[in-house]
């Protein structure tokens, strides 16, 4: 059992900078983490992924360029770093986690383990 929690969720205003973490425990490696964000009355979508092992990365089209997605060196805790803040950024925003080979965890289907969200809110 994976166990993922959220921090780093806030107020901020439009231009500003937040950083999340997720801190993974239960499971020595996880083969693939992402971010998701959920807003009220959209579908939930993901904004970065890492593959661990690799540190192979991808990025919606939306947070290209300003958010960033990253892991410690113990690869137990990934960030994401999310800079020039937008008020469409406005969200929940998930941990994910796959434990086992055989699919990208930016496809919500594919996603063994979730976070309880952090919320993060822009305001213009």
């Amino acid at each position: 059992q994976v166990q993922l929690v959220e921090s780093g969720g806030g107020s901020v205003q439009a231009g500003g900078s937040l950083r999340l973490s997720c801190a993974a425990s239960g499971y020595p490696a996880k083969y693939c983490m992402a971010w998701f964000r959920q807003a009220p009355g959209k579908e939930r979508e993901a904004v970065a992924r890492i593959y661990p092992g690799s540190g192979n990365t991808y990025y919606a089209d939306s947070v290209k360029g300003r958010f960033t997605i990253s892991q410690d060196n113990a690869k137990t805790t990934i960030f994401l770093q999310m800079n020039s803040l937008k008020p469409e950024d406005t969200a929940m925003y998930y941990c994910a986690a796959r434990v086992t080979a055989g699919g990208d965890c930016r496809l919500s289907s594919l996603v063994k383990y979730w976070g309880q969200g952090t919320q993060v809110t822009v305001s213009s």
